[in-house]
């Protein structure tokens, strides 16, 4: 994964630059996945140094592109009409945050009709997982929820001093990925979707909203009647609540 240096006009860049910038963390520091805006493809991700992070990853075949690029183009839409409005010095009822905040929701919401092989439904890898990501909980990182659902898993965390949430994820997902492919059956293809979902928490009501998505995922996806009666997440075991 390399920052963003290129020429290239990126708006999606630009907008989460001067957003980056008025919650006052600098996009130029030397390692900007530690702190700043990098980028995968096209999708900039914020980081900043001490912050809780939501994290999704999904199987390879849980989203299968034509259906994001539909979702992308939705967004990109809705986009366009605020800055038409704004630009014409109109009010707009929407906001890039609820559009933002709109197109993960239908992402999710995609992802909870278990589209694809859902490998994670398997006890043993779902358990693989599972035992992933809670190996270094309170080493390398302190976790507040998780769940790991049939083709994706969520997670809150906090990357200790030094550490990068990049690095994490991309163990998480190697350390993973060497083990379930002989159990479901893969030879070449991939795991894991190559690009994660990072979203940078803002403040407490935020986290304590995202965690509250995470616990009742299993619930709302129709899998259990109770967070608590979900095998392969925080809620069931108890943790961690209120960190």
């Amino acid at each position: 994964m390399e920052a963003h240096n290129s020429d290239e006009s990126n708006p999606a860049l630009e907008r989460v630059q001067f957003q980056l910038r008025s919650a006052g963390v600098k996009p130029g520091t030397s390692d900007s996945l530690r702190s700043g805006i990098h980028t995968r493809g096209y999708l900039p991700h914020v980081k900043r140094e001490g912050a809780s992070y939501f994290v999704t990853f999904r199987l390879a075949d849980a989203l299968p592109k034509e259906a994001l690029l539909k979702l992308e183009a939705e967004q990109a839409e809705r986009l366009r009409r605020l800055h038409r409005v704004v630009a014409q010095g109109q009010t707009p009822d929407d906001s890039e945050e609820m559009i933002h905040r709109d197109f993960r929701r239908k992402v999710e919401r995609y992802l909870d009709q278990g589209h694809g092989a859902c490998h994670l439904s398997r006890p043993e890898v779902a358990g693989l997982v599972a035992a992933a990501i809670l190996h270094f909980e309170g080493e390398r990182y302190v976790l507040r929820d998780w769940v790991v659902m049939p083709n994706h898993v969520h997670a809150v965390l906090w990357p200790m001093p030094n550490l990068r949430l990049s690095d994490i994820l991309k163990s998480w997902k190697q350390f993973t990925s060497r083990r379930a492919k002989p159990m479901v059956g893969l030879a070449d293809e991939p795991l894991w979707q190559t690009e994660s979902y990072d979203h940078w928490i803002r403040d407490d009501e935020e986290k304590a909203r995202i965690c509250r998505y995470i616990r009742g995922n299993p619930v709302a996806a129709g899998l259990c009647t109770r967070p608590e009666d979900w095998r392969w997440g925080s809620a069931c075991r108890g943790e961690p609540g209120e960190r």
